[in-house]
């Protein structure tokens, strides 16, 4: 049984007897003396996908769940289903854009590193990699002497994911994004 300051983004706990997995964690301070770090947490039910929204002091025990991760590669979208491959024994799952969220923008073809979620032999949900690689389709054009300050553009991606770059990077060029911030890292 984890503490609440032990959990992390992706964990599955139980809440009322029912499987959670956690999708954000925001952390509180209060300013006040002695008063307790706060946890709110945002959670989707495992099976149903119902979101719901928890505060926890950092000592609060939570219950864990048994559940597996697998590794899966990405394929292709199939009406409001996105389809993933698991790498063991090359069975397909499909997941719809509700329970992704905010990790679609991140999806391109046959991406792999990506690790599923899996409660009672279901997929409920997916952790992408710590990175992805997406080129630039849209941005301002090259500007000369550029490289010597740090200002930014912003550009738009394969995904269609918006982000910020270095005015020195032009379209067709390849960036290595973070898939927690969303924000540009390097060239890939």
């Amino acid at each position: 049984m984890p503490k609440a300051c032990d959990v992390k983004r992706g964990h599955v706990v139980a809440i009322n007897d029912q499987p959670y997995i956690v999708k954000n964690i925001e952390v509180r301070s209060p300013s006040a003396r002695g008063a307790a770090t706060l946890y709110k947490m945002r959670l989707n039910h495992a099976q149903t996908g119902q979101k719901l929204d928890e505060t926890f002091t950092g000592d609060d025990m939570l219950k864990s769940v048994d559940f597996s991760r697998r590794e899966v590669q990405y394929l292709y979208i199939d009406d409001n289903s996105y389809i993933f491959m698991d790498k063991e024994d090359y069975s397909q799952h499909g997941l719809d854009a509700d329970t992704l969220e905010d990790q679609i923008p991140y999806l391109t073809d046959n991406l792999e590193g990506i690790q599923a979620l899996f409660v009672e032999d279901r997929c409920v949900g997916i952790e992408l990699p710590q990175s992805v690689n997406l080129e630039i389709v849209e941005t301002a054009p090259n500007m000369k002497g550029a490289s010597a300050t740090g200002r930014t553009k912003p550009a738009k991606l394969t995904t269609g994911l918006e982000i910020q770059v270095p005015e020195y990077m032009e379209v067709g060029e390849v960036v290595r994004v973070n898939t927690q911030t969303g924000k540009f890292m390097s060239r890939a």
